[in-house]
């Protein structure tokens, strides 16, 4: 068996490389990590922002001196800015010697300065007149002309609430002013005229409040379905509802109100109330415009048990009341 050789035949240095010879461990350094984005010198910051030169304005060719000489050097101003601010009298003194000149000028026959601040409010005219007229003239209605002379100012009082005179308001009837203020309402059924009567509104409507809180505590005495409701619960508002009606009128001429388990709205059969002038004025009770459902039960309900109505409609205090 042959022999293992020793050792590997001499490479020749012209074909194969010489390895780079390793670093000792004491030499060798961690790489710095360095971002790929490229770090400016202020240098050239400075000469990239450096703005061109205008080809519109024409540049000196004298050589300016540096910015740096002309920093160092003080300036003679301040100095004469403090001693002005030392010099200076108080603002008191500059005052009083402004109103010494003016009235010095004042006697020359000069014209004094103006001061300055709020302009003085303007004295109460004696000139003034009360807006007065007759129906479909009042002041306040628009396009109305008044002759009058130039500086004249023209003041139109609010009208206050009627008094309640001998009758006195009480929760248990209707005071005879509430009356007064719907006839008025039902001549002038207009927005201006209410905006200017808004006192005897007011008025009006606090007495029909009081006396359907009263009239509440004696319709639940006899029906306990009727909940006790606030009486903005159970009284209709005074506006008209006028997208599909021909009659233009903003307002209604009465006061109304009804009790139900649900107040003055829902599905159930209430109590009704209104006054209104004139003799205008009825109670009722039932439903108002019922859906079809309710209807078709109600009905049903008369035909199975017709002499029960009967006998109400027949009843000598129910016919001498209503019929």
């Amino acid at each position: 068996m042959p022999g293992r050789r020793s050792h590997l035949p001499a490479a020749s240095s012209s074909s194969t490389p010489q390895k780079r010879p390793l670093s000792t461990p004491a030499e060798h350094t961690p790489p710095s990590r360095q971002s790929k984005r490229l770090k400016t010198s202020p240098a050239d910051t400075a000469t990239k922002t450096t703005p061109k030169k205008s080809p519109y304005f024409e540049h000196e060719t004298s050589e300016s001196e540096p910015e740096s000489s002309v920093g160092q050097e003080d300036s003679g101003y301040e100095d004469h800015d403090d001693a002005s601010l030392a010099s200076s009298p108080p603002e008191t003194e500059i005052e009083e010697e402004e109103e010494e000149d003016d009235e010095y000028r004042t006697d020359e026959g000069e014209a004094p300065r103006k001061k300055r601040g709020r302009k003085p409010k303007p004295k109460n005219n004696p000139a003034a007149v009360i807006a007065q007229g007759k129906k479909g003239e009042e002041l306040w209605r628009p396009g109305v002309k008044v002759d009058m002379e130039a500086g004249k100012a023209v003041f139109i009082p609010l009208p206050k609430a009627r008094e309640a005179g001998k009758t006195p308001y009480q929760p248990q009837t209707i005071h005879p002013n509430t009356f007064l203020f719907l006839r008025d309402l039902q001549s002038n059924n207009d927005r201006e005229w209410l905006k200017m009567h808004d006192a005897d509104y007011r008025q009006s409507k606090t007495d029909w409040d009081t006396f359907v809180e009263s009239l509440t505590e004696k319709i639940i005495d006899k029906d306990d379905t009727i909940p006790e409701l606030p009486p903005k619960d159970l009284t209709f508002r005074i506006y008209r509802d006028i997208r599909f009606s021909p009659d233009p009128t903003p307002y209604k001429t009465y006061f109304s109100a009804a009790w139900s388990r649900t107040g003055r709205k829902g599905p159930y059969a209430a109590y009704y109330v209104q006054i209104q002038p004139g003799g205008s004025s009825f109670i009722g009770a039932g439903l108002w415009h019922p859906e079809p459902a309710p209807l078709a039960l109600l009905r049903k309900d008369i035909d199975k048990k017709s002499h029960k109505l009967k006998g109400l409609l027949m009843a000598e205090r129910l016919r001498k009341e209503f019929m």
